[in-house]
C-alpha cells in the first residue's frame, strides 16, 4: 500500500520544504536503496521507513501531511531531527514508489522538462551509484581490550587507520572492490558518486604530500589519520557533505563521530602548603579533561581522539558535539594547534610536581613564557596566575630640518616600575629582561589601521608631501589609537597650501667680457615667497607631485606652465656649450625665449637682445630699409621681404640660412643685401660667395646684370697656378667669388684676409662636419655668415646642424649633444614631439618660401615616369649579375658600416646595368640599351615639336652613349660635366643658341644653374635622394619660366631602378618633412632598405 498524497510531489515541491542541500543528498539516498521497509498508515496518511545513513543502525524517519493542505513534516532520529535528508530520501522513494506501479499522474508539458533539469542540477548522479564509506579502525600495541583495539590506558603506539568501503549484498559494509590503490589509479568499481570518487583521491593525494611520495604498499591496505596532515579535518568535512558515511570496523564497536576543535591547557593547582601540580589537560568550553583520556593525531598534533567512555561522555557535555548516541571513537581537531615541543609535552602526558617553595620561582621564570606557547589555567582557582602586562606599539616621531620627519616603531613592555623597549623588526627574544610576546605583537600590527600599518617600515623617513600628507592626515589618528605610547620630538611644522598659482619672471641682460651671449633670469615665486629654481627643477626631473618650500608652503607642480619651464630649461642647459653657473643663451636661441615669453613675464632684458630678438620673432616688426640705389632689379614681394630680413640679419651680425625653393631667386635676394650693406657702412674688407665650380659663373653674371656698381672678382684657379696672391687679386674689391674646391685648396690665403662676410650658395655641398670643406667655412673669421639653399637636409638632421654651426655657431654649440638631444631620438621614432620643437628654434634663423605660396603665376609642372622594358638580351644580361651581387651583398650586410662600401659598388654596378650593359663590362658593347633606346623615341618627338630638354644622368658613361646616339641621329645638343672646361661658355651656347637638347650629369648641373630656355626634363637615372631630383627639375621650373615643364622619368621595369622608386616613395623629402611639415624624417640607407633593393 502506499500513500497516495505522495504521487504528486515533484523534485521542486520537496526541495522547498527540506532545502537544495538535504534534497539532493535525500535523492542520492533514494536512489542508491538507502530507504528500507517503506510502509503507510491504514488511513493511508503516515509513511514511516529505516533509512541507512552514517552510522551502522538506520536511521527511523515518521512523515505526516498537513490536514486540508498539501504541506507535509518529517522527523528523523538524527540530530537534525526535522525534514533532514533522510526526510528528503523517504519522500522520493514514496513517491517513486507510485511511478513505479504505474499510478503515477503525468506531469503537465511545461513541468516535465523544468523537473528533469532540476533533478539532473541538484543530484548530478546516476540512480545506479553504489554508495561508499570510510571505515576506522585503533591499531596499536596492547591487549584487545577496546572494540578498536588496545586498552585505552595504552596510548603510545595507537593510531587510527581508515581506509573506504562499501555495502555488501547483506547490506553491511565490506572492504572487497574498492581500495586506496584503486581510487588512485581508478581503477576497480566505478559506480559511485563522482564526489565521492573526487573525495577518496583526496585522501590519497593528501597522504602522498604529507609522507612526501614514500608510501610504499602499505597505503593499499589502510591509511593513518596522523598521516594525512591538518588537511584531515576539512577531508572529513567534506565527506559528510558528500554523504560518505564513517563507520567503525565492527559493529559492536559503536559508531564514529567527529566533533568541533578543542583545546589543550596546563592546569596548575594547588597540593597544599606552597607547592602545586602542572598537568596537561584538554579544555571542552570551559570545562577539562585529562590529557590521559585522548591520543594525539599528527606530529606535531592538529587532532585526537577518544574511545574511553568518560572521555567521550565529557566530550558530549559540551556544545560542540550534537550527536546524541554515544559514540565508539570520536575524532576532534585542535585549536590552536600545538607547536613541536608542545606536542611532546603532552605526549609525555605526565603531572609535573612543583615543590614548597618552588611555585613562586614558577610563577616569575617560566609562566610568562609558558603562556605565550599554551593556555595556563587554574581550574579549581587554587592558584592565583599573576597578571602579565602586554607590550605597546611605542613610535617616535621626530620632526627635523628641511621638513624631514622620522618614524621609529617598537613594541614597549612594563617592568615593574619602568618601560623596556625593543625596535620593530628586532628578531631578539626578550626586551631587556622580559620575554617578548610575539603573538601579541602581531596583534598589535594587526589591529592598526591600514593607512598606518604601511607605515611600519625600519627607519622610515619622509620629506615632501609625504612629510606632509603625515602630518596633515596620520598623526591626528596616531594620537588616537589605543595601545600605543606616541613621543614626539621636535615642533610639529604648519603646513600650508598655497593661495594663488606660480608666477614666473624672466630677464636677459648682456653678459659680461661676451658680447655674443646674454644671461638668462629665470625666477618663479608663490604667494609671493621665491622658489629656488635648482629645486624646483629637480622636483619636476623626479616627477614630484608637490614641492614643500621652506616656509611650509606647498603647492602643485601639476602645471602645463611648470612642464613647458622644465622643459626649456632642461633643452637650454643640455645645448649649452660651455661650464658655468648661471644659464646663459645666444641670440640664435630667439625661438626658446618665445616659449619662455608665453610663461611668464619680462622683467628686464638689454636694448641689444630686446633689438635682435624681436626682428628674429617677427619678420613684420623689423624696420624696413629702402632698396639700396646700387641695386638694379625689381624685387618681387616676397623677394623683398628676404631682402629686408636678410639686411636685418646684417645689422644684428646674425647669421641665417636662407632656404627658399629652388627657382625662386635667392641669388638677387643676396646681391641686394650685399649692396645694402656697402652703402650702409664702411666695410672691413669684400663679402666672399664660395659655391660649386658650375655656379660661380652665374654668380658674376647676375652680379654684373644686378649689381654693376659693385666691383666683382671671379678666383677660377689655385694660387699656385696664379701670378699674383690672393690679397693682390681681390683688393678693391666689393665681391669675391670662388668655388668650394678652391677654397678648401687655398684656405690659409683666405683666412689671412679681413671679409665683410661669408656667404655658401648650394650650402648642402658643406653638410658633412667631418668634411674639410666645413671646417673651412666654420673656422674662416667673418662678422656675418649666410647659408643659401633649397635643400638644406638631404640624409639626416646633422646636416641642418652643420648650416646652423657655421651660420649660427651659438644655437647648438656641439654636434653631439645635438646629435643626443635631437637626432637620435627623432630619427628612431622615439620622441616625434622634438620634431615639432626643432622646427620651432630653427624658425628664427631661416627664412623658407616655396614656389606654390609665393610665385601665383608660375607655370604648371607634370611629372611622368616612363617604364621601361628590357630587351631579352639585355635582360639576360642585367639577370645574371643581380643573382651574383644580391649573394655577394646579402652576406655583407651582418657589418654595414664596415662593407658599405663594397655593398655600394654593388648597387652602382646594377644601375648601371639598367642603363648599358656596355658600361659594366665592353664585351656587352653588342647589346643594345634599352633606356637609351626608349628614351630616343620620346625625344625624336619633343624635338620635332620645336621643345628644348635638359637630360640628366648621374654617370657621365651613359651621357657620352646618348651623345653617340645623338651624333648618329643628327639631333645637335650641347655638353657638361665634371670634366667640361669653360663651363660658362657652354652655359651660354645652350641659353643663346638653338640647341634642343642638353646633356648634364647630375653632379655638375644639378644646382645653381638658370636654364628656363628649356621646357622639358629627362631623368636618365632614378636616385633614392629626391631632392637631387628635385634640384635639376628646378633648373627649368624656376622664376623666368613661361611655358608648362614636362619631366619625364625612365625607369627600368623589373631592375634595381623600380626598387629605388619604392625607397624614394617610403623616405620621402627630408627637407619637406622639417621644413614644411610635422612628419618624420628619413634617415641613411639601413640594412633593411638594401635588402629591399636586392628583393
Amino acid at each position: 500500500m502506499v500513500a497516495d498524497w505522495s504521487r504528486d510531489l515533484s523534485d521542486l515541491t520537496i526541495q522547498r520544504t527540506v532545502g537544495p542541500r538535504a534534497f539532493s543528498s535525500g535523492l542520492s539516498y533514494a536512489r542508491g536503496g538507502r530507504v528500507r521497509g517503506l510502509t503507510v498508515d491504514p488511513a493511508g496518511r503516515l509513511l514511516s521507513a529505516a533509512v541507512h545513513g552514517t552510522r551502522p543502525s538506520p536511521y527511523r524517519v515518521v512523515v505526516t501531511p498537513a490536514s486540508g493542505s498539501a504541506r507535509w513534516s518529517g522527523r528523523c532520529s538524527c540530530p537534525v531531527a526535522i525534514n533532514c535528508k533522510h526526510v528528503a530520501a523517504v519522500m522520493v522513494a514514496s513517491r517513486d514508489l507510485h511511478g513505479a506501479s504505474g499510478s503515477a499522474p503525468a506531469l503537465p508539458s511545461w513541468e516535465a522538462p523544468l523537473a528533469a533539469l532540476v533533478r539532473s542540477r541538484t543530484t548530478g548522479r546516476e540512480p545506479t551509484e553504489t554508495p561508499i564509506a570510510l571505515q576506522l579502525e585503533i591499531v596499536g600495541s596492547g591487549s584487545s581490550v577496546s572494540p578498536y583495539g588496545g586498552p585505552t590506558s595504552y596510548r603510545a603506539g595507537r593510531r587510527v587507520r581508515i581506509r573506504p568501503v562499501t555495502r555488501g549484498r547483506s547490506g553491511g559494509w565490506v572492504r572487497t572492490g574498492v581500495s586506496w590503490r584503486e581510487v588512485q589509479y581508478d581503477v576497480g568499481r566505478r559506480g559511485c558518486d563522482p564526489a565521492q570518487r573526487d573525495l577518496l583521491r583526496a585522501f590519497v593525494a593528501a597522504y602522498l604530500a604529507n609522507t612526501r611520495g614514500y608510501a610504499g604498499y602499505g597505503y593499499d591496505v589502510a591509511i593513518h589519520l596522523g598521516d594525512l596532515g591538518p588537511e584531515l579535518w576539512q577531508l572529513l568535512a567534506r565527506a559528510h557533505e558528500s554523504g560518505v558515511a564513517l563507520v567503525p570496523a565492527k559493529a559492536s564497536a559503536g559508531a564514529v563521530a567527529v566533533t568541533g576543535p578543542l583545546g589543550f591547557a596546563l592546569d596548575l593547582q594547588r597540593t597544599g602548603g606552597s607547592g602545586a601540580t602542572l598537568r596537561p589537560v584538554v579544555t571542552i568550553g570551559d570545562r577539562t579533561l585529562d590529557a590521559d583520556c585522548v591520543t594525539l593525531i599528527g606530529e606535531p598534533a592538529h587532532g585526537l581522539f577518544v574511545t574511553d567512555p568518560a572521555g567521550v561522555d565529557a566530550v558530549r557535555g559540551s556544545p560542540a558535539y550534537e550527536d546524541a548516541p554515544r559514540p565508539g571513537l570520536l575524532l576532534a581537531s585542535l585549536d590552536p594547534r600545538p607547536d613541536d615541543q608542545v606536542t611532546a609535552l603532552l605526549r609525555e602526558g605526565r603531572t609535573l610536581q612543583i615543590p614548597e617553595g618552588e611555585l613562586a620561582r614558577f610563577l616569575q621564570g617560566y609562566y610568562p613564557a609558558l603562556r605565550q606557547a599554551i593556555t595556563v589555567m587554574s581550574a579549581d582557582g587554587s592558584v592565583e596566575l599573576p597578571e602579565v602586562q602586554p607590550p605597546k606599539l611605542a613610535l617616535t616621531v621626530t620632526f627635523r630640518p628641511d621638513h624631514e620627519v622620522a618614524l621609529d616603531w617598537g613594541f614597549a613592555y612594563p617592568v615593574e616600575d619602568r618601560v623596556e623597549r625593543v625596535a620593530h623588526g628586532d628578531g631578539g627574544l626578550h626586551c631587556g629582561e622580559v620575554l617578548r610576546d610575539r603573538a601579541a605583537e602581531q596583534q598589535l600590527v594587526d589591529d592598526l589601521d591600514v593607512s598606518i600599518r604601511r607605515l611600519l617600515v625600519p627607519d622610515l623617513r619622509m620629506t615632501g608631501m609625504d612629510a606632509v600628507s603625515f602630518t596633515h592626515d596620520l598623526l591626528p589618528v596616531l594620537s588616537g589609537t589605543e595601545r600605543l605610547d606616541l613621543t614626539i620630538v621636535g615642533e610639529v611644522p604648519d603646513f600650508r597650501q598655497a593661495e594663488m598659482p606660480p608666477v614666473i619672471r624672466l630677464s636677459a641682460e648682456d653678459a659680461v667680457g661676451d658680447p655674443d651671449w646674454f644671461d638668462l633670469g629665470v625666477a618663479v615665486s608663490v604667494d609671493a615667497e621665491e622658489i629656488p629654481l635648482d629645486q624646483l627643477i629637480v622636483a619636476l626631473a623626479g616627477g614630484q607631485s608637490h614641492l614643500v618650500l621652506a616656509s611650509g608652503t606647498y603647492f602643485s607642480l601639476d602645471r602645463p606652465e611648470l612642464a613647458a619651464l622644465h622643459r626649456l630649461l632642461d633643452e637650454a642647459r643640455a645645448l649649452q656649450d660651455r661650464v658655468s653657473d648661471g644659464l646663459r643663451v645666444s641670440v640664435y636661441q630667439s625661438g626658446l625665449w618665445e616659449e619662455l615669453l608665453e610663461l611668464g613675464v619680462v622683467e628686464t632684458q638689454s636694448a641689444r637682445w630686446a633689438s635682435a630678438v624681436q626682428g628674429l620673432l617677427d619678420l613684420q616688426a623689423v624696420e624696413p630699409v629702402p632698396v639700396p640705389v646700387r641695386f638694379d632689379a625689381d624685387l618681387r614681394p616676397y623677394q623683398l621681404d628676404g631682402y629686408q630680413w636678410l639686411a636685418f640679419l646684417w645689422q644684428h651680425r646674425l647669421g641665417g640660412i636662407l632656404a627658399d625653393d629652388m627657382g625662386l631667386g635667392k641669388t638677387v635676394q643676396a646681391l641686394a643685401m650685399i649692396c645694402h650693406a656697402g652703402e650702409a657702412e664702411d666695410l672691413p674688407g669684400p663679402f666672399l660667395v664660395v659655391a660649386p665650380t658650375s655656379v660661380v659663373g652665374n654668380w658674376v653674371h647676375e652680379a654684373r646684370r644686378f649689381a654693376p656698381g659693385l666691383k666683382v672678382c671671379a678666383v677660377t684657379e689655385t694660387s699656385a697656378r696664379r701670378d699674383t696672391p690672393l690679397a693682390e687679386d681681390v683688393a678693391g674689391a666689393d665681391l669675391v667669388i670662388t668655388s668650394y674646391a678652391l677654397f678648401r685648396i687655398d684656405f690659409e690665403a683666405y683666412v689671412g684676409l679681413d671679409w665683410a662676410g661669408l656667404i655658401l650658395d648650394e650650402a648642402q655641398f658643406v653638410k658633412n662636419h667631418q668634411a674639410k670643406s666645413y671646417q673651412c667655412a666654420r673656422r674662416l673669421p667673418a662678422p656675418f655668415k649666410l647659408a643659401i639653399t633649397g635643400t638644406p637636409l638631404e640624409n639626416s638632421l646633422m646636416d641642418l646642424w652643420s648650416l646652423l654651426s657655421i651660420v649660427a655657431p651659438g644655437l647648438y654649440p656641439s654636434p653631439q649633444r645635438f646629435s643626443d638631444v635631437y637626432r637620435r631620438p627623432i630619427e628612431r621614432g622615439e620622441s616625434p614631439e622634438l620634431l615639432a620643437t626643432l622646427r620651432r628654434r630653427v624658425r628664427p634663423l631661416m627664412l623658407r618660401r616655396t614656389k606654390d605660396q609665393v610665385v601665383a603665376d608660375l607655370p604648371p609642372k607634370q611629372e611622368q615616369i616612363l617604364d621601361v622594358v628590357l630587351n631579352p638580351k639585355h635582360q639576360k644580361v642585367y639577370q645574371t649579375h643581380l643573382q651574383r651581387e644580391r649573394q655577394k651583398v646579402l652576406g655583407l650586410l651582418d657589418d654595414l658600416d664596415k662593407n658599405r662600401f663594397q655593398i655600394f659598388r654593388s648597387l652602382t654596378l646594377l644601375r648601371q646595368l639598367s642603363l648599358d650593359p656596355g658600361l659594366v663590362d665592353p664585351t656587352y658593347a653588342h647589346v643594345s640599351s634599352s633606356k637609351a633606346d626608349a628614351f630616343l623615341d620620346q625625344l625624336r618627338e619633343v624635338v620635332s615639336e620645336g621643345h628644348r630638354a635638359l637630360v640628366f644622368s648621374q654617370f657621365t658613361g651613359f651621357l657620352k652613349v646618348i651623345r653617340d646616339r645623338l651624333d648618329a641621329e643628327g639631333i645637335s645638343y650641347c655638353y657638361l660635366d665634371g670634366s667640361t672646361r669653360k663651363r660658362a661658355v657652354r652655359i651660354d651656347e645652350f641659353k643663346t643658341g638653338d640647341a634642343p637638347v642638353f646633356l648634364i650629369s647630375l653632379k655638375a648641373g644639378g644646382v645653381g644653374l638658370n636654364l628656363t630656355e628649356a621646357d622639358y626634363c629627362f631623368i636618365l637615372d632614378p636616385w633614392w635622394n629626391p631632392a637631387v631630383e628635385a634640384q635639376a627639375v628646378d633648373r627649368t621650373h624656376r622664376i623666368g619660366q613661361d611655358k608648362a615643364v614636362m619631366v619625364y622619368r625612365l625607369v627600368a621595369v623589373g631592375t634595381i631602378e623600380e626598387k629605388v622608386m619604392e625607397l624614394k616613395a617610403r623616405k620621402q623629402s627630408l627637407f619637406t618633412r622639417v621644413m614644411d611639415d610635422e612628419s618624420l624624417m628619413s634617415s641613411p640607407l639601413s640594412v633593411e632598405d638594401i635588402k629591399g633593393l636586392f628583393g
